[in-house]
């Protein structure tokens, strides 16, 4: 779960968090969302049901900025959905902001979706065609349109018809007044979990916020498997040709985005990170003195090369958490004017010491470049780089914001043309067969970053904003 002029981590990522059958629902997702704010800092929203009436509000900048008791006040219900964004389609404005409230001829309906959906622009054209209007450059808003289409509103379970249309990634949830649909693509890219908590049902992102507001995790959510909750509990549904086989989970969840505390496709995030740093230490020992996390999302591998190396694991960077996550600041010149006030080098620890970093990734190499010669300006004897993942040489259409390959500094340049270009003594990233091990299942991940074989077709290569358009 875990910057900068040029971003130097992968940039996803939206956070969902929903609730059946539980007073108070607002304050519930509002916390629920403060838990997931890892996964989207530029906006977060509600909508919640009081079984006649559903009520939104939602608006830019991080929960605790977009919610107060005031507001949480004029949400009252017990059903609801929230969601906090990274805008991965669709650039940053106020309309993009989800949940999705629109009406249709049945009523009110809510969405609020984590991931990419590959086939949205040749959707979105054919309903563009036929009359349609859209409001947002979402892609999450073809799903508005599936939902209200006559030929899908008509079948017996027009949720699971409608997102049978769906080609890429999507953990998503719907909501009218009395009920709450939950649902993962086929190949469950991205994680959600179903839970219990106050007599209710709570649905998220990641196990962190479930457990962390005192309730019980249930199951994940199966890939393609759509829950329907409501007054008579909760019924499963599949969408069709579903085989329980050659699934994708995104690896880079476990790699980075998630919550270290999160277990994700059945995996605690912590474990696997610190498996990884002794996998890194196995395959890439050096001679050194002590060893730093690039501080949050490196903790839990440093841990594990310091125990496996033997070497004394110590806190070169002290980071500022009331800065945020750069890495999910939308624009560059926001990264740039956040990144130093992030991390600050301890002169004392590092002086004079042959250093051993590591991290989970390198994007662009900017970000390691600036905190290599950071260290060395405090006097570092010899700074040595490990990562905790292969090297990132393919764009992701699933979800992460890096689908432009000429921008991955790994795609264009050998291990040791980047170690030149970060100034680095050495570097070493961790194997894909490292990387793929502590899974029973290795072949329901995809690692289409690292090799290039993308597990479904990638469509038009929509970036996010393949719909944007200038009046």
């Amino acid at each position: 779960m875990s910057s900068h002029i040029e971003c130097d981590k992968p940039q996803e990522e939206c956070g969902v968090f929903g609730v059946f059958g539980v007073k108070g629902a607002a304050a519930l997702i509002s916390n629920g969302l403060f838990c997931l704010q890892h996964r989207g800092q530029e906006a977060a929203g509600i909508v919640v049901s009081d079984r006649s009436t559903m009520r939104i509000h939602k608006g830019e900048g991080l929960v605790r900025n977009v919610f107060n008791e005031d507001n949480i006040g004029h949400l009252p219900g017990d059903v609801g959905i929230g969601h906090v964004r990274y805008s991965t389609t669709g650039s940053s404005h106020a309309q993009n902001i989800q949940p999705l409230l629109v009406e249709c001829v049945d009523g009110f309906w809510s969405i609020a979706h984590n991931g990419n959906i590959v086939n949205a622009p040749k959707i979105r054209r054919d309903y563009q065609e036929s009359g349609s209007i859209f409001q947002t450059s979402t892609d999450s808003e073809v799903m508005v349109h599936l939902i209200a289409d006559p030929q899908y509103r008509n079948e017996k379970c027009r949720v699971k018809a409608s997102l049978a249309q769906l080609e890429g990634a999507f953990s998503v949830l719907m909501m009218n007044k009395n009920q709450l649909f939950c649902a993962r693509d086929p190949q469950g890219f991205k994680p959600l979990t179903l839970g219990s908590l106050g007599g209710g049902f709570v649905v998220s992102s990641e196990t962190c916020a479930i457990t962390q507001l005192g309730g019980e995790i249930i199951r994940d959510v199966e890939p393609g498997e759509v829950l329907t909750i409501d007054k008579n509990g909760v019924h499963s549904a599949f969408l069709p040709g579903v085989k329980k086989e050659n699934y994708a989970h995104c690896v880079f969840e476990l790699i980075y985005f998630a919550r270290p505390d999160s277990y994700i496709f059945g995996n605690s995030a912590h474990k696997i990170r610190f498996f990884y740093g002794q996998r890194l230490a196995i395959e890439n020992p050096v001679d050194a003195d002590i060893v730093v996390a690039m501080p949050d999302s490196g903790n839990s591998a440093t841990q594990g090369y310091a125990e496996q190396s033997g070497l004394t694991l110590d806190s070169g960077f002290i980071r500022n958490h009331y800065v945020g996550r750069t890495f999910i600041m939308p624009g560059s010149k926001d990264r740039a004017s956040s990144v130093d006030m992030k991390l600050q080098v301890v002169p004392d620890v590092v002086q004079g010491k042959r250093v051993v970093v590591v991290d989970d990734s390198i994007v662009r190499g900017t970000t390691m470049k600036n905190r290599i010669q950071n260290l060395r300006d405090a006097g570092a004897k010899e700074i040595h780089v490990r990562i905790s993942c292969p090297p990132i040489c393919y764009g992701c259409y699933y979800g992460i914001d890096f689908p432009d390959k000429d921008e991955l500094i790994a795609s264009h340049q050998d291990v040791d043309r980047v170690r030149e270009y970060i100034q680095a003594d050495s570097l070493a990233y961790l194997s894909i067969e490292s990387l793929l091990m502590p899974f029973d299942n290795p072949d329901d991940f995809c690692k289409a970053c690292f090799d290039g074989n993308y597990p479904i077709g990638i469509g038009d290569k929509n970036w996010k904003k393949s719909f944007e358009r200038t009046c």
